[in-house]
């Protein structure tokens, strides 16, 4: 099962300033703020929803084609996600802009200034499909992830035409869009992934219901935090998935980028929708537990341990003869 996956792909710069903001914020003069903070550290994580996945697809032993735009700036991330079993011959990269960065600074009392850089991810509206599929041979479902919205719509519109078959993850774009902008990114998709809020906000901004959507795609997979996972297939019983618990918590970014990778993991397997959440689920996990949304390593036996432990031998034994994580 060859697996497209499209969407954003940046770095977060993170530093850390030891005092507060407020004191040094002069109330009558706040209409000409000048400010250099010192900060203490500096840590550089490699994020972007597409490459999120990508990489965690790669870790369980598939090799999963990335699709967005990026700068001449991307070689040594390109290098990591390839040696994680991530095809980036799909990847455009820009001549003139940088790969998109978001840059945060945190006080000691966690307010927080940032700023988001697009950059080469614009052009990401300029990427066709159709070469990158027919150098590779096929594509059985193509992910259209956050990412630039017209290079969202244009995914969306070309796999529609062309018959490729898209799983719609709009996610963190759901809060600029209005209802008409988002109603033709999920009319017709295979797959629908959202979180609870996210699904709330699609059936409020495009007027749906949930019967509306269920007759739109063949299914609706919504995360649910701590609650676990609800898998809605047309024509088939609700399943619900819970976490797998975890060892310990440090991070809670990039867990439902993890989730899709392990579904859609399971599903190029042809294992069931119950399976495929139940690694989704224990992928997230890993990710919860470490810091950083690409930190985390697999270790074959491991994974099929804790597998067993979360929902039963036989989900182990299941998935076995499937995970072919890069250590033993």
């Amino acid at each position: 099962m060859a697996i497209l996956i499209t969407g954003s792909i940046a770095t977060d710069h993170l530093m850390t300033f030891p005092g507060n903001f407020v004191d040094s914020l002069v109330a009558e003069k706040l209409d000409k703020i000048s400010l250099s903070f010192l900060v203490d550290e500096l840590e550089v994580r490699r994020g972007g929803v597409a490459p999120n996945i990508a990489f965690g697809m790669g870790c369980l032993g598939l090799k999963p084609v990335l699709v967005g735009a990026v700068g001449p700036d991307f070689a040594d991330y390109e290098s990591w996600l390839n040696r994680h079993g991530v095809d980036t011959t799909g990847v455009h990269v820009s001549q003139t802009a940088h790969t998109a960065r978001f840059v945060c600074t945190t006080d000691a009392e966690q307010n927080q200034i940032a700023t988001f850089y697009a950059g080469a991810m614009s052009e990401a509206r300029n990427i066709e499909l159709k070469p990158i599929i027919e150098s590779i041979g096929t594509a059985d479902v193509v992910l259209i992830g956050a990412n630039d919205p017209l290079a969202m719509q244009r995914h969306t519109d070309e796999c529609r035409f062309r018959g490729y078959p898209f799983a719609a993850d709009p996610s963190q774009q759901l809060a600029r869009m209005n209802g008409e902008e988002v109603k033709p990114l999920i009319e017709g998709a295979e797959y629908l992934f959202t979180n609870e809020y996210e699904s709330a906000l699609i059936e409020q901004k495009t007027g749906w219901n949930a019967a509306d959507i269920a007759d739109m795609v063949q299914v609706r997979i919504t995360t649910l935090g701590p609650n676990g996972a609800r898998i809605e297939r047309r024509g088939e019983e609700v399943v619900h998935v819970a976490i797998a618990e975890e060892e310990r918590r440090a991070d809670p970014t990039g867990v439902g980028d993890a989730f899709r990778a392990g579904f859609l993991s399971g599903q190029a397997w042809g294992l069931t929708d119950e399976r495929s959440a139940q690694i989704g689920s224990l992928l997230a996990t890993y990710v919860i537990e470490t810091v950083g949304t690409q930190e985390y390593e697999l270790a074959q036996r491991h994974f099929l341990q804790r597998m067993a432990s979360a929902y039963g031998d036989d989900a182990a034994a299941e998935v076995e003869g499937f995970i072919s994580c890069t250590r033993p």
